[in-house]
């Protein structure tokens, strides 16, 4: 019997977290609102946060928002390109922003994206139990593999200077655990291929 492998063999891509807001008026069949935020704690291009969001209250397109505009580059260019396109567009502006944390994922968590632009809220609430997700590179037609811890929210919300967004958080069923299109993705590392 041969023994497990304990290490990855794949190059690691960043550390740190993703979590993702996506909103819908019809239960998720369309997305109205598309929020993806990162805290990384290691990257080759250096710490630091980014947030991609499309959504009717940031105007038409997708917006970037970041306080390290490299790394935000290097998120486009290693993985946004592969979760969601118009993200990984290296054209679009970024939007220099401060971001903070307050509360908890044991009750409300909040995170806040304060730029020129205004003020950017994301929240999640009502936990479901946590569960980890481990897709290896080449799954999903990705060349990257990610673990990651998910705590998905049964309640969110995203807010942009003091309007809130009207489309809602949708159930959804991640290979037989319960989850929802909002998430708080922590303790989170991408890999590449070996």
């Amino acid at each position: 019997m041969s023994e497990p492998r304990l290490v990855d063999p794949g190059e690691v891509v960043m550390t740190g977290e993703n979590s993702f807001i996506r909103l819908s008026d019809d239960g998720g069949k369309t997305l109205v609102d598309r929020v993806s935020h990162w805290r990384v704690l290691w990257s080759p291009a250096g710490p630091g946060h980014a947030l991609f969001i499309d959504s009717p209250l940031t105007g038409d397109g997708p917006c970037v928002y970041a306080d390290n505009i490299g790394m935000a580059r290097y998120l486009q260019r290693r993985i946004e390109s592969f979760l969601h396109a118009p993200f990984g567009d290296e054209s679009l502006p970024v939007v220099d922003a401060e971001f903070e944390r307050t509360g908890s994922a044991l009750a409300t968590l909040e995170e806040r994206i304060i730029s020129g632009d205004g003020e950017i809220i994301l929240a999640w609430w009502d936990l479901l139990p946590a569960f980890v997700i481990t897709v290896p590179p080449g799954q999903m037609n990705r060349p990257i593999g990610v673990y990651s811890t998910f705590f998905p929210a049964r309640g969110a919300q995203l807010s942009v200077n003091g309007e809130a967004a009207t489309a809602k958080p949708f159930a959804q069923d991640r290979s037989g655990k319960a989850s929802s299109s909002c998430v708080l993705a922590w303790s989170e590392t991408w890999v590449g291929a070996a």
